[in-house]
């Protein structure tokens, strides 16, 4: 599997982290590798600057 770079700014990585987050609390336990694999993704986005 190939590797993608995206380039984001603050804000688009604080609504990134937020629509994940939404979207892990919307399964339930038949989805179990779906949440495993969002949870990883979210594992790798760096925390936002701080101001």
């Amino acid at each position: 599997m190939g590797t993608t770079t995206l380039e984001l700014t603050d804000e688009e990585l604080v609504l990134l982290r937020h629509a994940l987050r939404h979207y892990l609390s919307e399964f339930g336990h038949e989805e179990a590798d779906i949440l495993r694999k969002a949870r990883a993704l979210l594992g790798k986005l760096p925390a936002p600057a701080t101001k």
